[in-house]
């Protein structure tokens, strides 16, 4: 139910009127409504139904009329009686009036603010509700009277209100209000709030003598009634209508309507528009092409105030900046400037937008102070290269677009200029080779009218000449990407320009430490934050590649850049030099992460090194750096680089290119291509000393001269440093392992452990621990196993390595029957951001437990992403898997083919356990082709090839079980000699 008093007594309920017959009534209900919700004392009840003419017996003559009006209300259940008088229960919100007090204090409020939009949209509701004069029913009774006059004056002032925030404002129907204005003035002559919006809406409309007569007649009209003057607000406002300071105060701003979408920034919008809301001064910086000027322009059309865009770029002179700020705010030229602005902004709400003050940043840093201090309703939105660097001052870093919403800017200009286009991969890859820059983006997507996407991609390495042609309205450092840069460059100091090409020299984020390293200061490091022409975040400086690209084209014009990429290698070569005996120890971990941090850095240099054919510098970063390639790099890839570094001609240091040889074995050891890399190796002259002993123990693995490896070791075994001792053990288990010899290998991995415990070095100890997991599991003690497991599971995540490490402990898990953690190790892999490697050994074995579950749609979609994997033992992995697989389905001849392939490549490896794992899928095959004394055998082969049964294995304890009849078959394979197990093994 709805109760209007704003006009005649309307009760609406359920969108129809409800008749309330008789004045008492009537009465009584507006004024219970005009208290809704609260109870009305029958006292103050009577007196104002009856003032005069006060019944005999008022409670009685109170109650009847209440019955009645229950009678004719659509729910007599909302007049309420209670022991001091009666409550009309509804809520605020359906009383008119109520409701119109709230909305015009809102508005008020709103316009208080300077939230003219929001304030005109709240006044206008409120206003609406009015349908005539107020209380109309009952405008004989005094209660009604004085409520009638405050609503009265309510109004008039709300409508005051709703003027100035459309005048304020940007509102059309500003051009509306001189007639609704004349005719209020005409009812309210005295009033002079009303004569000063008058005015004010005669100057917006550009009639300046008509607001002079308007100001004169209500002066006159002042001196005759009242013989008093108008006040000082309307006494200034006609002083400035007299110097003819008045012609821009009508003019919304200059921002004009934007001719492309806008695109990737609407957080960046929101976050600017609160800034701007509660401060002054706001200031975009970032660098050339990043979108300063669209983000500030577009941010400020939201402001329900007057916006001016100054555009700096054009002025060549300081002193210059005021006046262009006069000239774009279209104010007539003064000799003072800054009081011209002053004198126009000093009373008015206003937003100017200073763009591209960088060149000029002194100048606009003075002029915005002097503003804001003597114009206390403007504020400044600022956007430049640097800080205006004043109090008061809130920056916002502009960054380039994230991925996607770059992507989808080159697609919408590429559509402008080729409506057919559809995007590619290549879009991404464009995108970032341009630092996500909305200025190159748009530059590159404009190429597509006279080529392909494939060969813009292919010419950005040249993308100086090939990205022009922009805007020919644009300001000239923005029609070109030379331009944009160049314009940051030319405003360096010299000292400046040479640290920006120094650092052009980094083709990564570098930190302090390696910026000094190579001359660079904190107060050059801090200019260039400053310019724009590095980023600073979290600890580390960066460069965009664009703006390196265009040192490194400097650097090469005057002939530094050998000098600079020199300096960048001898930083890098010292700090590997200076990590690379902390990796062997408890320390590693951080040294690890500060390699880890500098990994790009670290890989320009080497190549710098390779390609200028530095040998020496190139065997060195070998030596440095084998290690930390080995625990936490891709062995496959480290055994490349070692390669290409080993075959450079030159002289070199001895001992680091023998380390480097130690590093290149080690890593192709893991690659399972020590064959490979044995054959470009030459054996030491001698074994004198661990490291040469090392490096023969692993080329007699290679050549399976066990014996001779095995005696190389024999004299250093006892080498005091704890690691060389612990990995030269862990070498001899490797030579014990292939020669067949599990339990003396299983003696050397303990020894190995005890060197690396001693050391506090991870990686080298959680290998280590898995390999003795697995000699345990074998031996049947799955207890201890578990155990060793889960302390290597705990030091691979502290090293945080992505060379497969996890992946092959759940695979031991798997081993010891250990399914269920094994499954939650394998599932994080492939959610925590693993390297492919890794997930691609993750898949191979999570397809296994699918098999074991029955699962084979499963299994097949988790090989399916390994398919093409070629490090030979993942291959060897994937194959055996895809064997198994295949004999589960039911496809032996595939089951056959794949197993061979895993077979051949366990024993070029030479792998025992993966031949061994790879001979239980034989023996599966020959058992489903019903040779089950065939199979029997095969899974005794597998038992002597590993050393011992693997019992908890989910496949060998299926097999076991089928063929526990053939038990002296199973014997006959077990009773083999290492040699002919696996002669046995290639055999079948």
């Amino acid at each position: 139910m709805h109760i209007e008093v704003l006009g005649p007594l309307r009760v609406v309920a359920d969108g129809r009127i409800v008749g309330v017959g008789g004045v008492r009534s009537r009465a009584l209900l507006i004024r219970l409504a005009l208290d809704a919700g609260r109870v009305v004392s029958a006292r103050t009840l009577v007196e104002s139904v009856w003032p005069e003419d006060v019944p005999d017996h008022p409670d009685a003559a109170l109650h009847s009329l209440v019955a009645r009006l229950r009678r004719a209300l659509p729910d007599a259940a909302t007049l309420v009686a209670g022991a001091a008088g009666y409550r009309l229960d509804v809520p605020d919100e359906a009383v008119d009036a109520v409701r119109f007090e709230r909305l015009a204090e809102q508005g008020r409020r709103a316009l208080g603010a300077g939230s003219h939009g929001a304030a005109q949209e709240l006044l206008t509701e409120a206003l609406g509700l009015w349908r005539g004069e107020p209380l109309a029913d009952v405008a004989h009774l005094p209660f009604a009277v004085a409520v009638a006059t405050r609503l009265d004056e309510l109004r008039l002032a709300a409508t005051e209100d709703r003027i100035e925030a459309i005048l304020s404002g940007s509102s059309p129907q500003r051009a509306l209000l001189p007639v609704e204005l004349n005719q209020l003035s005409a009812a309210h002559p005295l009033r002079e709030r009303l004569r000063g919006l008058l005015i004010r809406a005669l100057i917006a409309d550009g009639r300046q003598t008509e607001a002079l007569s308007v100001y004169e007649d209500y002066r006159t009209v002042l001196a005759t009634q009242l013989g008093t003057d108008p006040g000082p607000e309307l006494r200034e406002l006609h002083l400035r209508i007299l110097r003819g300071d008045t012609e821009w105060s009508h003019v919304p701003g200059n921002l004009r309507a934007p001719l492309t979408s806008f695109v990737g920034r609407a957080a960046d919008a929101r976050q600017v528009t609160r800034q701007f809301s509660d401060n002054r001064l706001v200031t975009l910086v970032g660098p050339g092409g990043v979108g300063k000027t669209r983000l500030a322009t577009t941010t400020a059309a939201g402001l329900d105030v007057p916006v001016w865009l100054v555009e700096l770029a054009p002025v060549t002179r300081p002193d210059e900046v005021p006046c262009t700020v006069v000239a774009a705010l279209g104010l007539r030229d003064s000799a003072d400037a800054v009081s011209r602005l002053v004198e126009t902004l000093a009373h008015r709400e206003a937003a100017i937008i200073l763009d591209g003050c960088e060149h000029v940043v002194g100048a606009a840093a003075q002029l915005a102070a002097e503003l804001l201090g003597r114009c206390p309703r403007l504020r400044v939105l600022a956007t430049s290269r640097e800080p205006l660097g004043i109090t008061g001052e809130v920056l916002f870093t502009v960054a380039p677009l994230a991925a996607r919403p770059a992507a989808q800017l080159f697609t919408d200009r590429a559509r402008a200029v080729r409506p057919d286009f559809v995007p590619t991969d290549e879009v991404d890859r464009i995108c970032r080779r341009l630092d996500c820059l909305p200025l190159a983006i748009e530059l590159a997507a404009v190429r597509l009218r006279s080529m392909s996407i494939e060969t813009l991609a292919a010419r950005l390495d040249d993308r100086f000449r090939l990205l022009t042609g922009g805007s020919r309205t644009a300001p000239p450092r923005h029609r070109t990407l030379r331009a944009v840069v160049e314009w940051s460059w030319d405003l360096l100091t010299d000292t400046e320009r040479a640290a920006a090409n120094q650092a052009a020299a980094f083709p990564a984020s570098f930190c302090g430490a390696a910026a000094e390293g190579v001359g660079l200061t904190a107060e050059a490091l801090h200019a260039l934050v400053d310019k724009s022409l590095l980023e600073y975040s979290q600890g580390r400086y960066r460069m965009l590649d664009t703006v390196r690209e265009f040192g490194i084209e400097r650097l090469t014009a005057t002939g530094r850049l050998t000098a600079a990429r020199t300096a960048h290698a001898a930083y890098f070569l010292d700090l590997a030099e200076r990590a690379e005996p902390h990796l062997r120890t408890s320390g590693q971990l951080s040294w690890l992460t500060r390699l880890g941090a500098e990994r790009d850095n670290i890989n320009a240099a080497l190549a710098f090194a390779v390609d200028g054919e530095d040998t020496d510098t190139a065997i060195r970063f070998g030596a440095a750096l084998g290690q930390f390639w080995a625990v936490h790099g891709d062995h496959a890839e480290a055994t490349g680089k070692l390669r290409e570094i080993l075959s450079m001609p030159g002289p070199a240091p001895a001992e680091a290119r023998l380390r480097a040889i130690a590093a290149y074995l080690l890593n192709a050891t893991f690659a399972g291509s020590l064959d490979a890399a044995a054959a470009t190796v030459e054996f030491p002259d001698a074994a004198h000393e661990p490291t040469a002993a090392f490096v023969c123990a692993l080329l007699a693995l290679a050549t399976g001269d066990t014996d001779d490896g095995l005696a190389a070791l024999e004299p250093h075994l006892n080498h005091p440093d704890p690691w060389t001792r612990a990995m030269l053990w862990f070498t001899r288990s490797l030579l014990h392992g292939a020669a067949g010899r599990a339990d003396t290998g299983r003696l050397d991995i303990t020894a190995a452990i005890e060197g690396f415990r001693g050391c506090g070095e991870r990686w080298a100890l959680s290998l280590s621990l898995m390999s003795l997991a697995s000699a345990s599991i074998t031996a049947g003690d799955t207890v201890e196993a578990l155990t060793m497991l889960d302390e290597a599971t705990r030091l691979s995540r502290e090293l945080g390595t992505h060379d497969g490490q996890r992946a092959w402990l759940a695979m031991v898990r798997i081993d010891a029957g250990d399914i269920d953690n094994a499954r939650a190790q394998l599932s994080e892999v492939l959610t925590r951001g693993a390297a492919p490697h890794e997930i691609t050994l993750a898949r191979i074995s999570l397809a296994d437990l699918a098999r074991h579950d029955g699962d084979l749609t499963e299994a097949k979609r988790h090989l399916g992403y390994a398919a093409d994997v070629a490090d030979p033992p993942a291959r060897a992995l994937y194959a055996a898997g895809a064997g198994y697989l295949a004999a589960a389905t039911g496809d032996l001849t595939a089951a056959e083919r794949h197993l061979g392939e895993a077979r051949d490549i366990a024993v070029a490896l030479p792998d025992m356990p993966m031949l061994a794992h790879v001979a239980v899928g034989l023996a599966d095959l020959a058992h489903r082709r019903g040779e089950p004394d065939r199979a029997s055998e095969i899974l005794g082969v597998a038992h002597a090839l590993r050393g011992g049964p693997n019992s908890a294995n989910p496949d060998v304890a299926r097999l076991a079980d089928a063929l526990r009849e053939y038990r002296d078959d199973y014997a006959r394979g077990c009773g083999l000699d290492p040699a002919s197990a696996l002669a046995k093994a290639q055999a079948y």
